[in-house]
């Protein structure tokens, strides 16, 4: 089947997240997120707490969060984490959620990098091919100011971001969601990522074609020994290597 459609996740494989480059702060010997401090700041004008039992809370909601996330895969916002933690906090105050998200978000943002050469790559796939991003991430509108800030966006036949469609890769439902707004079928496109269970699993389930990018992947051997999925059709290590895959008629 000819390939009509080539379709990417966002972070660590377009744009990187550089969270090593984050500020730090210590608390109780660990290392934590600097932005943790301002989030406590936002949530103590409100509730008198410490900052200890602040990590706590929010530890609790993100447990619970993440086990809807993995076992059911259904995608929970940073909006309604902090909703949740509001409540657990028995704090009424509507504006408090997108102040904390804001400063959640903003911190994220700041560790996003660019690399140099993926701008021209999507220009070129977009003109032999659609192309289509299909991402997991907590906040669509901070998604989609990554893709405008990085210029990205006009090269977009299509754009799914898990929290706007209520689940996340690997479930079938938002590889559904990005084929049917390109109007491929599965079997004439190829999903690029860097992650094995999101990427690779949950676009090989649907009968896309798929490419592991090993870039960010610290240890890919590490993370070949413990995947037990479909292999992916192709490794690579640069986003690069796609046009050559694409020449070549191999993807």
């Amino acid at each position: 089947m000819p390939l009509r459609a080539v379709v990417f996740d966002l972070f660590d494989t377009l744009v990187d997240l550089r969270f090593e480059e984050l500020p730090r702060m210590e608390h109780e010997g660990r290392q934590l997120p600097a932005s943790l401090k301002r989030l406590h700041e936002l949530v103590v004008e409100r509730c008198p707490l410490d900052f200890g039992d602040f990590l706590r809370e929010l530890h609790a909601v993100d447990i619970r969060m993440r086990a809807v996330q993995v076992d059911e895969g259904r995608e929970i916002s940073t909006q309604q984490r902090f909703e949740d933690l509001a409540e657990r906090l028995g704090i009424e105050d509507p504006a408090l959620p997108a102040a904390l998200t804001d400063i959640h978000m903003g911190s994220i943002r700041s560790t996003v990098f660019v690399p140099e050469h993926h701008l021209a790559l999507l220009r070129e796939l977009g003109s032999r091919v659609q192309v289509g991003l299909c991402s997991n991430f907590t906040d669509t509108d901070t998604a989609l100011a990554v893709v405008e800030d990085a210029g990205f966006r006009e090269h977009f036949d299509a754009i799914v971001i898990s929290e706007a469609v209520g689940w996340r890769k690997p479930r079938e439902e938002i590889f559904r969601a990005v084929l049917d707004e390109l109007g491929v079928a599965a079997d004439e496109a190829l999903h690029v990522g860097d992650s094995l269970r999101a990427d690779v699993a949950g676009g090989a389930a649907v009968g896309m074609r798929t490419a592991w990018v090993k870039r960010r992947v610290a240890d890919p051997d590490k993370h070949r020994c413990e995947y037990d999925g479909l292999p992916p059709d192709h490794e690579v290590e640069d986003l690069a290597e796609l046009l050559a895959l694409i020449e070549r008629g191999e993807s």
